[in-house]
């Protein structure tokens, strides 16, 4: 497989009713899954089963791998499990909001996130980036390579990208291409902040609907789906695998709202309204954020990203995936190394 030149970019800047069932026992669910192996229509009423009734089992890996394997590997019904699995070990019940409530807690969201857009500083990172690529639908990733990026990010919103090292290899020579989108393959930028202020920003006219709750590294977490149309969120994806093509596309998909600090923890997020001649045919990112100091002041910033395309090349269609681990927030200006521990092997996925 020819490696596949791909860019996503983002430009800068009802009342839910639960059902009173018990939860969920390991019989029925496994019973689920095996239903969803010989009907897979029934997949979206499992995952609105978990979401709303919960479990009463712990996750094991033996389940996780039923849920792979009968479950077609989808995410979404991945998510949900995980989900159900952090409420029943943390002992979260899910409590419904009115839509005054659910309301409310987002008009907080909005203010506290446009505040800390508005309050980011300067400050420089690393970004670890393992790259990998799998036929569709079957999750079996093979390592392509990896990177190790310097970002330098300004508070005016201007990210600056520079590949330190490639596969291991150094990137010394001031002639080689040392930005992020020219060194080939999956690349993304706006992370930091760009993806948060579309979300909020009042001129997104962003739809939200409250979800249910979570457990989010301890924190106890309030989930909304939203969705944004294309001319406001204007998602730029770019394709370069033979020539290079643009489309702007929407963005739909879910935020994590820390209940008490009402910050988002963490976005899953996809494009929408994708061209159906387009090459690249899915383009998702997860983000999640936690806190980080830098010169002495707390800041929420990503923590992990996970981005994932799907594009068409000649008769296949393959998957890409980066994995981003942001490491060494530090002051704008300070200079980034590579350690050890940068250029460590990554094991490859199986399904």
């Amino acid at each position: 497989m020819k490696k596949a030149v791909l860019v996503f970019i983002l430009f800068s800047f009802s009342t839910l009713t639960f059902a009173q069932e018990k939860p969920i026992a390991q019989a029925e669910y496994v019973k689920m899954l095996y239903g969803l192996d010989k009907d897979f229509s029934g997949r979206t009423a499992v995952v609105e089963a978990l979401r709303k009734r919960g479990i009463d089992f712990v996750v094991t890996d033996g389940l996780r791998s039923l849920t792979r394997s009968k479950g077609r590997n989808d995410d979404e019904l991945k998510r949900a499990f995980e989900e159900a699995g952090r409420r029943k070990i943390s002992g979260v019940v899910a409590k419904p909001l009115s839509e005054k409530e659910a309301a409310a807690v987002i008009e907080q969201a909005r203010k506290k996130t446009l505040e800390a857009v508005e309050e980011m500083p300067d400050f420089v990172v690393k970004q670890q980036i393992q790259r990998s690529a799998a036929y569709a639908g079957t999750g079996n990733y093979r390592n392509l390579d990896k990177l190790v990026v310097a970002v330098s990010y300004r508070a005016s919103g201007e990210e600056e990208y520079k590949v330190l090292s490639l596969n291991g290899a150094i990137q010394t020579n001031p002639e080689s291409k040392r930005d992020y989108a020219q060194a080939g393959g999956t690349s993304s930028t706006g992370e930091f902040v760009s993806v948060l202020a579309t979300i909020f920003r009042p001129e997104s006219d962003t739809r939200f609907e409250y979800v249910d709750s979570d457990v989010i590294r301890g924190r106890k977490t309030l989930m909304f789906d939203f969705g944004i149309e294309k001319d406001k969120a204007k998602q730029l994806i770019t394709s370069s695998a033979a020539s290079t093509v643009s489309t702007i596309a929407g963005m739909r998909g879910r935020i994590w709202i820390d209940s008490e600090t009402y910050r988002v923890l963490r976005i899953d997020s996809e494009a929408t309204d994708i061209p159906e001649t387009f090459p690249v045919r899915s383009a998702k990112r997860l983000i999640d954020y936690d806190w980080t100091t830098i010169s002495g002041e707390k800041y929420l910033l990503p923590l992990v990203s996970d981005v994932r395309l799907t594009h068409r090349e000649s008769k296949n269609i393959f998957e890409t995936r980066n994995v981003i681990r942001f490491k060494d927030y530090q002051k704008y200006g300070t200079e980034v190394t590579i350690v050890a521990e940068d250029n460590a092997p990554v094991q490859e996925e199986k399904p």
